[in-house]
């Protein structure tokens, strides 16, 4: 709103309840303005720049202050509020309402809100009729801007549902995340795959409407609380998953914008959605090298499910002091809380404050307390791993079964007693093959020996290397696709390599 002139009259005012008389004749030097000319000035205002656009070029042609009064209009002039409080006592469209120096005119536009202009006395000649005129432009763009809000309203709170529905699945609620579903529509495919497609700045809405195209409303959309140019979806098991390299979603998607890249999990239960997101996110790292700009998660064994016999005991003692974790003040995070918030650290460092809806100090002190909790330090890489593994080994929490535990986690039943199972070795052979393969560059094993030892920072890592910080970044983007794994940007592979490494240093001592 625009403010022009002096302060309204303090004198009691005098009002009139007739309709506003048609302006005199324009003098000879308003002439070169003719009223239509002036009409098609509020419509292409109204077009361009909306309500504030139009009531800022109203008081700069007046000479006065203009606004919109009334229930939901802004504050104005005490004249102004006063002769739209007694505009819609009286029930009439229009009145003036006189003070001593200047004069309130007022047009309704709808049952509660007035256009509302005060001018000084003698007000320039045609004010009412250009007034006249604007109030029924105005009335129509008023009402369009707040469908607008409503409909980005509901847009919004569609998201953040859909976002709490991926934040569920991510930590096992797929009761809740099921009902919340319903109520969205499409209902959550199971089985499913999973896809990220990353996508430039403001597409995302495109590409979830073609997602719906071409599955025929079948796919389960979300944009991703993390990377704003992200879109992720949930297919459902059919022709898009179709054995080989082949993938028509996939191909049809990246057909559309060439600056799309599409990455694909593999076909999974729903209750496995943290491992198809994984997948599907390290997908999309090859496929960002390739030049089809899509990608399938590679073959290869999975962690969770070589390391379930082994581990799975000692994932629950692992975690057992977070799940019996009662908060001292009802305004303080709980175990499952604590838990979510460790999940959404390992997979997103400091992102995560995105997923998780909360400040950077927050999680802070969130990560703080889950270290004194599990007496563990998060900095250094191989705890992160451990409590990475435990997380996925009791994706449900905590699992109160009968049934001791196998020792403690520093204990002789602790992780390396998990990575010394027969699974994880062959496991680790088979993650860390691609590094010593034909399609491996030089120095490969080397370069990740060195990120892993350094908790995958890359300055350290650049210096036991002795070379650069932008040339480790360069090895270590070659190794991304071999081993068909994102390292660089999370979730990041790292977990896994560290674990696979320590698996095969085991397995090496044992020999």
């Amino acid at each position: 709103m625009t403010e022009r002139g002096s302060d309204p009259d303090r004198r009691e005012p005098v009002i009139s309840h007739q309709p506003i008389p048609p302006a005199a004749a324009p003098s000879s030097s308003d002439r070169s303005r003719s009223r239509s000319e002036d009409v098609l000035k509020l419509h292409r205002l109204a077009h361009s720049g909306g309500s504030a656009a139009v009531l800022e070029w109203l008081a700069a042609r007046l000479g006065g202050w203009t606004g919109v009064v009334g229930a939901g209009g802004a504050a104005g002039p005490e004249l102004a509020v006063r002769g739209s409080a007694e505009l819609s006592a009286r029930g009439v469209r229009s009145a003036v309402l006189h003070g001593e120096r200047s004069a309130a005119l007022l047009f309704a536009l709808d049952g509660s809100r007035a256009l509302a202009a005060v001018l000084d006395l003698p007000h320039r000649p045609g004010a009412s009729a250009l007034l006249g005129d604007a109030a029924a432009v105005l009335a129509l763009v008023l009402r369009a801007e707040e469908a607008e809000r409503r409909e980005e309203r509901a847009e919004r709170a569609e998201s953040r549902a859909r976002e709490a529905v991926l934040h569920l699945l991510m930590n096992g609620g797929l009761s809740t995340a099921h009902q919340i579903a319903e109520a969205l529509s499409p209902s959550l495919p199971d089985p499913m795959r999973m896809y990220v497609v990353e996508c430039r700045a403001g597409a995302r809405g495109e590409v979830a409407r073609l997602f719906a195209e071409l599955t025929g409303g079948r796919a389960w959309t979300v944009r991703c609380p993390v990377y704003v140019r992200h879109l992720i979806a949930l297919v459902p098991a059919g022709p898009a998953g179709a054995g080989g390299g082949h993938d028509p979603l996939a191909e049809a998607l990246v057909g559309q914008a060439r600056d799309r890249a599409v990455g694909a999990s593999g076909h999974l239960r729903l209750r496995e959605a943290p491992a198809a997101y994984t997948q599907a996110f390290h997908a999309l790292a090859v496929a960002r090298g390739r030049a089809g700009r899509h990608a399938r998660f590679g073959p290869g064994p999975e962690l969770e499910l070589a390391a379930h016999a082994a581990g799975s005991r000692w994932a629950e003692t692992l975690l057992a002091p977070l799940h019996a974790y009662e908060p001292r003040r009802p305004q303080d995070p709980g175990a499952q809380e604590l838990r979510a918030t460790a999940h959404a650290w390992l997979n997103f460092g400091p992102h995560a404050t995105r997923l998780l809806k909360v400040h950077r100090n927050t999680l802070a002190s969130r990560l703080r307390l889950i270290e004194s909790v599990l007496g563990t330090d998060l900095a250094r890489l191989p705890e992160q791993a451990a409590l990475s593994l435990a997380l996925r080994l009791t994706p449900g929490g905590a699992d109160n079964s009968p049934g001791g535990a196998a020792g403690g986690p520093n204990g002789p039943g602790g992780l390396d007693a998990v990575l010394s199972h027969p699974d994880l070795a062959s496991w680790a052979r088979a993650h860390l093959e691609p590094l010593t393969g034909p399609d491996a560059p030089p120095g490969a094993r080397d370069t990740v020996r060195a990120w892993l030892r350094n908790d995958a920072h890359l300055v350290p890592a650049a210096a036991a290397l002795g070379i650069s910080v932008p040339g480790t970044r360069k090895r270590l983007t070659r190794i991304e696709a071999v081993l068909e794994r994102s390292l660089l940007q999370s979730p990041s592979a790292r977990h896994d390599l560290w674990l696979a490494h320590r698996a095969e240093e085991l397995a090496g001592s044992a020999l």
